[in-house]
């Protein structure tokens, strides 16, 4: 399949526009500074994202190995992991840890009081407990959220315009992650304005998620919703192929998923999000304290169609979904 660029703009949340382009430039002649990025996800599923966080540093002058040692840590999807590798990383005397998602950042909160903290892809770090307030973090954490409210209702949407007759729609996520809670109460009230009825399947493992699939078959459900977290993206591949094989639409958080072989994904850009994460880690680095740096919001997101797998499923997809879609593999 041979990706098509589309450049149809996506309309998305109103961003809290905090700062300006920062031109790279070189670094001050000095030691290296040690950072390090904890992650909840596989190596595999997160690598191209921290390369994105890669890039960016690049992009405003850092080169590692030069001036930058970065360290890495993977929970591998467990995030009983999470607490013995936030205590390793706090025992290493770091200038700064980058983490993503709600459960690696929500970790870290609990050991690490000292050194500054940079997260992204976290829901709602206020109600997560992760900082004080969005303009004032207070304390060492700040970064980026990828939450804003109504992207759980377009999920809704999108699978209300390519199944204009649902009725049943099934949300697959992980009871560990609290931010994907706040997505799936957004998806249950809109669907709930459309008398559309919501099951939710919560999965910890390879295992939940083939006896979901089982459950979403006797269910009758139309469609199934899936949220990104690192249960489902370090299984994405199992999710695709389980969907391909019950002839069942699943619309996801992600481009990931498409890019597997699943149908459609509506969210954030989260390359961009992860190379706008640099910035802070670069005005840290540079003097400036995490509790000066407000939290950001999301601001793009994109629609993403495997024109391939809709044939798969004999759907004809829409024509709103097609004019808005960013790619389309054909």
């Amino acid at each position: 399949m041979i990706p098509t660029k589309r450049r149809t703009a996506i309309t998305g949340a109103p961003a809290l526009l905090l700062f300006g382009v920062v031109p790279a430039r070189a670094q001050s002649v000095g030691r290296k500074k040690r950072i390090a990025f904890l992650s909840a996800y596989t190596r595999e599923a997160g690598q191209d994202l921290v390369g994105c966080f890669r890039k960016g540093l690049a992009d405003l002058g850092w080169t590692e190995g030069k001036d930058l040692e970065i360290e890495y840590r993977w929970a591998d999807g467990r995030t009983d992991r999470l607490l013995p590798l936030a205590q390793e990383l706090n025992g290493l005397g770091l200038d700064l840890i980058a983490s993503n998602s709600t459960p690696a950042a929500q970790t870290l909160k609990r050991v690490v009081d000292k050194t500054p903290v940079v997260f992204m892809s976290v829901s709602d770090p206020v109600a997560s407990g992760i900082v004080a307030s969005l303009a004032r973090p207070a304390g060492n954490f700040t970064g980026l959220s990828n939450f804003f409210p109504e992207v759980g209702g377009k999920l809704v949407d999108v699978a209300k315009t390519l199944l204009p007759d649902v009725k049943r729609l099934g949300v697959m996520t992980t009871p560990d992650n609290q931010g994907k809670e706040l997505d799936r109460r957004e998806v249950v009230a809109r669907a709930a304005e459309s008398g559309i009825s919501v099951s939710t399947f919560h999965v910890r493992s390879a295992a939940d998620i083939d006896a979901a699939f089982e459950q979403a078959g006797r269910d009758g459900l139309q469609a199934l919703l899936v949220f990104v977290d690192p249960v489902t993206t370090a299984h994405r591949q199992q999710i695709v192929e389980a969907a391909r094989r019950r002839a069942l639409p699943a619309i996801y958080q992600v481009r990931d998923f498409v890019d597997a072989g699943g149908l459609l994904s509506y969210g954030l850009n989260f390359c961009k999000h992860f190379e706008r994460a640099a910035f802070y880690a670069d005005r840290i680095l540079k003097g400036t304290k995490p509790a000066d740096l407000p939290v950001e919001l999301p601001s793009e997101f994109e629609m993403v169609v495997n024109m391939k797998a809709a044939h798969d499923l004999h759907l004809t997809l829409p024509q709103l979904i097609l004019a808005r879609a960013e790619i389309v593999n054909e």
